[in-house]
């Protein structure tokens, strides 16, 4: 799919990957970039920047993203690209406590969720629609000191799947976005952290390689090149890429999303 005249909605836009996204996306002759964000200064200032349009919204909760859907379709025109982008990151394993087990799976998962079950009926009805969702590294391989981080992401690039073999033939594209780490706010002070072994990429070119992937209609988006050999490893011989991780595990022990 073109950017070009397009409608696109991206979530977590006030920073990162999101701003990133959305600033390369206004590049590309986007007609409406809506920036989504919690952060609704932030969510202003990015718009702001390419003469787009911002929203506050709750990205965990149904009913804001039901009514972001509406509002956007109303004000804006149909919506060609939703970026399901925003993401938080909790430490620990099965310690933790349910209430931040729920606050991550909410945000994680189920906006993605939300978002699918409010656009894709309107995008199938109209011939098609794209579907971007983010997910991480962790959601292909894990994450060294976060259950939740990798539980989730998992469960991201599981549903990204499913849309795309269940929708497809009804004109819905979906692409998964993979990175390791990026330098964003959530990666701040981790710079040396696991996630980053194979170095801190920037967010411009994850969003460069989003572009190409939406052009391409490639599922699954790796600004790491590197993962798809992880992936490789791993399927090749589990227990073996288990030890390794614990390898991983004992040397890094925290977290970074």
């Amino acid at each position: 799919m073109k950017l070009k005249d397009r409608t696109v909605v991206v979530t977590g836009a006030a920073s990162g990957i999101g701003r990133a996204m959305a600033i390369r996306f206004a590049a590309e002759g986007a007609k409406h970039v809506v920036c989504v964000d919690l952060d609704g200064d932030g969510a202003d200032q990015t718009a702001a920047q390419i003469n787009g349009i911002a929203y506050k919204v709750n990205v965990g909760v149904e009913a804001e993203i039901e009514t972001l859907i509406d509002t956007v379709e109303t004000e804006q025109g149909p919506i060609d690209l939703f970026c399901s982008n925003a993401g938080i990151s909790v430490a620990g394993g099965v310690e933790v406590g349910n209430d931040e087990w729920q606050r991550i799976w909410d945000i994680n998962l189920m906006a993605h969720v939300y978002a699918a079950r409010h656009l894709i009926p309107r995008m199938v009805q109209r011939g098609g629609g794209y579907l971007l969702n983010t997910s991480s590294a962790a959601g292909l391989l894990s994450q060294v000191g976060s259950a939740p981080y990798a539980v989730t992401k998992h469960a991201a690039v599981a549903l990204a799947e499913w849309l795309a073999l269940t929708h497809g033939d009804e004109g819905i594209r979906v692409s998964v976005l993979c990175p390791q780490a990026v330098r964003t706010e959530m990666t701040r002070g981790h710079e040396d952290h696991v996630a980053s072994i194979d170095g801190m990429m920037e967010p411009e070119p994850v969003a460069e390689a989003c572009v190409r992937a939406i052009e391409d209609e490639t599922f699954l988006v790796l600004p790491h090149p590197q993962v798809l050999d992880y992936m490789r490893n791993k399927t090749q011989n589990y227990d073996r890429w288990i030890g390794g991780m614990r390898k991983l595990n004992r040397q890094f022990g925290g977290f970074e999303g």
